[in-house]
C-alpha cells in the first residue's frame, strides 16, 4: 500500500465520496475491439503524417507553413465527418519567420560545406558574403572589450564551450525498459510545492547573449556563427532573436553543429587564417501577429451530457531545420487518427469529443494557454470562467514517435484503479504502467495549472532526445508506423472511455495562484 500524507488522504477521501460507480471502470471490449481494428487494419496515420510534414514542411509558429498547415487540418477533418471544424484564433504572437535560401561554407584555408541553419528570427545575409572569421568567447560582460574593433567586417565565431568529443558508446534509439515502468508504477505522490519564499529585492538581470548581439551588430561584424549542439551532422535549432514588433536588429546567424564549429574553432585558435562565405534569406511576416488553434468535434448525444467535452490534441507547429516529425507531427497525426478511427466505427459519445491542435508552443505553450484563458481561466490569478466545470479531461501526445506506455497521473490518484482498468486490453501492445508522477513541458500543463484534469502518456523514448528533438533530422524517417498505429488505437479508447463514463474525471484541489508559483520558482 503507498504511503500518503495524512492531509492529502482526508482530500483523496472528499473526492473519492462524488467518484464511485462501477461504470467507471468498466471498458466496452466490444468497442475497442473495433478500435483496435480499425486502427490497425485501415489505419491512416502514416498517410497524415506523411501530408503534415512531406507535403506541407517545416511550421515555425507565424510561418506561411504553419498557417498552410492549420488549413490542411481543419479541411482533413471535416472530410471525415467531424463538426463545427474552425481555425480559432488565441491570441498576439509578433512577427512570423521562414527561411528562403541557406548556404554556408568555408572556403580558407581549404573549401568544404558546412551543416548550419538559421537562427530564427535573424535577418538573412542580403546576398552571397565571403569575409574572415575571427574566433569570439565572451564570458561576461566586460569580455566585450577584448573585441572592441576587432570584429569589424569579419564573421563571427562564437567559441564552443569546449572542443573536445569522445565516441558515443549508448545507442541513440531506446525503448523505456521494463524495470523503469515498475519505478514509475511504485512512486507514491509528489509532496506538495512549498509556499513561497518572503520575495528578495530585485538584481538587475543582464542578458550576456543579447550584450553580445548588440556589441557584435554595433562593432560591424558581417554575421555570426555559433551552436555546436548536436554531432555527426545533427544540429540543434533555437530561437536568435525576438519576435515582437520592436525588436533590437541583430545580425544574420547560422546555427552549427559540433564538427563544423569545432573545426573553424581550432582553426582559429592555432591562428590559421579561415574564410567563410554565406548566404542566407529570410523572411519576417508582419501582415498579421494573430496566431491560432484548430478546433473540430464529434457532438455529444446524452441530452444530460452533451454538453461536457473530452479532448485531446498536440501541438502542430515545428521548428525549422526539419518538418517537426516527431516534435510534434506524431502527436498531431495521432490525434487525428484517434477521431478519424472513432468516426470510422460510428460511435455515439455521450459527452462530445473536441480535438485541439495547438500553435506557439514551442515559444511557452502559449495557443494553448491562450486557448484556456478564453474559454476556462486565467492561470495568474485562478478566475475561472463557467466552462471551467464542463471538461471531464484533456489528453495530450508530445513525447516523440514512440509507443504509448501508459499514463502519467499527475498526481492524481483517484485516476489508478480507472486508468489501469483502461490499459488492461493494451497490455499485449506493451501499454499498461500508471503513475502517480507529473511531467511537464507540455500543453496538459495548460489545463493542469488550472484545475482540469490534464494528461500526458508515458512513451518510448526512441531516438527523441539524442537526435531528433528541436533538429534538423527532425524527419518523417525517423518514425516507427507500428508504433504510431498503437498509440492512436490507445488514445482513441482513452478519449472513447472518457467521454462514456457516468461522471466528470475527479479533479485535484485547485491549483494556488500561478503568480505566487511564479514568483517561488523564480
Amino acid at each position: 500500500m503507498r504511503k500518503i500524507t495524512g492531509v492529502l488522504l482526508i482530500v483523496l477521501a472528499c473526492f473519492s465520496l462524488s467518484f464511485k460507480g462501477d461504470s467507471n471502470y468498466k471498458v466496452d471490449l466490444s468497442t475497442i475491439e473495433k478500435i483496435k481494428k480499425e486502427g490497425l487494419d485501415n489505419s491512416k496515420v502514416m498517410e497524415t503524417l506523411f501530408e503534415l510534414t512531406e507535403e506541407n514542411g517545416p511550421r515555425l509558429t507565424g510561418s506561411a507553413g504553419m498557417k498552410n498547415a492549420e488549413r490542411w487540418a481543419k479541411e482533413k477533418l471535416e472530410t471525415w465527418g467531424l463538426k463545427n471544424a474552425n481555425n480559432e484564433p488565441w491570441g498576439s504572437f509578433g512577427k512570423g519567420w521562414e527561411i528562403n535560401k541557406s548556404y554556408v561554407a568555408m572556403t580558407a584555408p581549404f573549401y568544404q560545406q558546412l551543416i548550419g541553419v538559421p537562427r530564427a528570427w535573424t535577418p538573412g545575409t542580403g546576398g552571397l558574403v565571403n569575409a574572415s572569421a575571427i574566433l569570439v568567447r565572451i564570458d561576461s560582460i566586460p569580455d566585450l572589450g577584448k573585441y572592441a574593433g576587432k570584429v569589424k567586417g569579419k564573421i563571427v565565431v562564437l567559441s564552443p564551450a569546449k572542443l573536445e568529443t569522445s565516441p558515443n558508446f549508448k545507442p541513440d534509439a531506446s525503448r523505456v525498459h521494463d524495470t523503469d515502468l515498475v519505478k514509475m508504477e511504485n512512486d507514491t505522490i509528489t509532496p506538495s510545492m512549498p509556499p513561497p519564499p518572503k520575495p528578495k529585492p530585485a538584481k538587475p538581470v543582464v542578458n550576456l547573449r543579447k550584450a553580445i548581439d548588440s556589441f557584435l551588430y554595433a562593432e560591424g561584424a558581417i554575421a555570426v556563427v555559433s551552436g555546436g549542439r548536436g554531432t555527426m551532422g545533427t544540429v540543434f535549432t533555437s530561437n536568435g532573436a525576438s519576435r515582437s514588433w520592436d525588436a533590437m536588429p541583430v545580425l544574420p546567424e547560422m546555427e552549427m553543429g559540433y564538427e563544423s564549429l569545432a573545426r573553424l574553432s581550432r582553426l582559429l585558435k592555432e591562428g590559421k587564417e579561415v574564410k567563410i562565405e554565406m548566404d542566407t534569406k529570410t523572411t519576417f511576416l508582419m501582415k498579421d501577429s494573430m496566431e491560432y488553434d484548430v478546433v473540430a468535434e464529434i457532438p455529444g448525444t446524452d441530452p444530460e451530457l452533451k454538453e461536457q467535452l473530452v479532448m485531446l490534441g498536440g501541438h502542430m507547429d515545428s521548428w525549422h531545420a526539419s518538418t517537426g516529425a516527431t516534435d510534434n507531427g506524431t502527436g498531431v497525426a495521432v490525434c487525428m487518427e484517434a477521431v478519424r478511427i472513432l468516426k470510422a466505427i460510428g460511435v455515439k459519445p455521450r459527452r462530445t469529443i473536441r480535438i485541439l491542435l495547438w500553435s506557439g508552443e514551442e515559444q511557452g505553450l502559449l495557443g494553448s494557454r491562450g486557448y484556456v484563458k478564453n474559454h476556462y481561466g486565467d492561470r495568474l490569478t485562478m478566475e475561472l470562467k463557467p466552462d471551467h466545470a464542463k471538461v471531464s479531461a484533456y489528453y495530450n501526445l508530445d513525447n516523440g514517435g514512440g509507443k504509448i506506455r501508459g499514463i502519467y497521473l499527475q498526481n492524481n490518484d483517484l485516476m489508478r484503479p480507472v486508468f489501469t482498468s483502461w490499459l488492461q486490453p493494451f497490455k499485449d501492445m506493451g501499454a499498461g504502467t500508471v503513475t502517480i508522477r507529473n511531467t511537464g513541458s507540455t500543453d496538459h500543463i495548460s489545463f493542469d495549472e488550472v484545475g482540469i484534469p490534464g494528461f500526458q502518456f508515458i512513451q518510448d523514448g526512441l531516438e527523441y532526445g539524442t537526435r531528433t528533438h528541436h533538429t534538423n533530422m527532425d524527419s518523417y524517417d525517423r518514425i516507427v508506423p507500428d508504433d504510431l498505429k498503437q498509440a492512436s488505437i490507445i488514445m482513441a479508447a482513452f478519449v472513447y472511455n472518457t467521454a462514456m463514463m457516468d461522471e466528470k474525471i475527479p479533479r485535484k484541489p485547485l491549483p494556488v495562484s500561478n503568480k505566487a508559483l511564479d514568483s517561488y520558482k523564480r
